[in-house]
């Protein structure tokens, strides 16, 4: 007990804790920004009321200079602000505008969920869409009479769009862009590049997760498949996975849409074919009705833009 004392008294020993205190609240109160909340409040602030906030006055010093200084601060993303709280000045934090975005940005990030799709399609834009050709013009016009109706309708079967069309001529992304729009409008929509899904699809046999993998896609509000008609389509995974998939969503009436180098007539041609070479028309004939059903046909041509 002797030694914790002995110790204490030399670190305390030889210090004006009064005339530090007076230099701290000098300090405090000649900072400029507090002068004027000060100066702009002083009806209603009292000596009294001074020297009980001056710690609080002290809080909101350092974190504006460091917020000033970009140095890091209580609250990232946050700057401080003074408030007259009846006998109480306290220091609150508000969001930046830089923060704000941020935070905006994320949302529209959450509302986009991706399974295999490349980067510059989940964050494409319809402001970068290009249209410097007729039918990519017709191409937009689609879309953006598909985000008004969507938007408009509240209990009728709003249709997605069959976009197709040659390679490298941004279909995909004018599916991610039309989903970027969806996401600032607050809806939710899964954009599936199907090849691997279907990959996928094959290997979760053996771990028992296809179900839930169908169930995420058949429940999604807004679905988006991608590349249809590239992926090698067994009977089982056009009957049993992308049979099942449409079904449900042609039942509820959940807006679908779909990207491929075919159109709806070569399609119906390539799913009539399965992998061991059985062709089996009329159940190709069923998922068709499916798509048709889900799905408005627009043909999107042009320059192959990734050469």
């Amino acid at each position: 007990m002797d030694k914790i004392e002995r110790t204490l008294g030399q670190l305390f020993e030889g210090r004006d804790f009064e005339k530090e205190y007076q230099e701290v609240k000098e300090k405090v109160l000649s900072y400029e920004p507090i002068r004027q909340f000060l100066t702009e409040n002083k009806a209603d602030i009292s000596e009294q009321m001074i020297n009980q906030n001056i710690s609080n006055l002290y809080e909101f010093m350092t974190q504006d200079q460091n917020f000033k200084e970009k140095k890091e601060t209580l609250m990232p993303g946050y700057a401080p602000k003074l408030v007259l709280n009846g006998e109480f000045m306290t220091v609150t934090y508000y969001p930046t505008p830089e923060k704000i975005e941020q935070d905006k940005r994320r949302a529209v990030e959450r509302r986009i969920r991706s399974l295999y799709m490349p980067k510059q399609v989940v964050e494409a834009s319809l402001d970068q869409f290009y249209t410097d050709e007729d039918a990519r013009q017709y191409a937009l016009i689609e879309a953006f009479n598909f985000l008004k109706v969507y938007e408009e309708s509240s209990a009728t079967m709003v249709k997605g769009l069959f976009i197709h069309g040659s390679f490298g001529t941004g279909k995909s992304y004018l599916l991610g862009a039309i989903a970027r729009e969806l996401a600032l409008r607050g809806v939710s929509t899964t954009l599936v590049y199907l090849p691997e899904f279907m990959r996928e699809i094959k290997q979760s046999i053996s771990d028992n997760t296809v179900g839930e993998k169908i169930q995420f896609a058949k429940e999604t509000e807004i679905l988006m498949l991608d590349d249809i008609g590239a992926e090698a389509m067994t009977a089982w995974t056009r009957d049993e996975v992308l049979g099942a998939i449409l079904q449900f969503r042609m039942q509820e009436q959940l807006p679908t849409f779909f990207s491929s180098n075919y159109n709806m007539a070569q399609l119906e041609n390539h799913l009539t074919f399965s992998q061991n070479g059985t062709e089996e028309q009329l159940k190709a004939r069923r998922i068709m009705e499916r798509i048709r059903f889900l799905s408005k046909e627009i043909e999107l041509n042009g320059t192959n833009r990734r050469n």
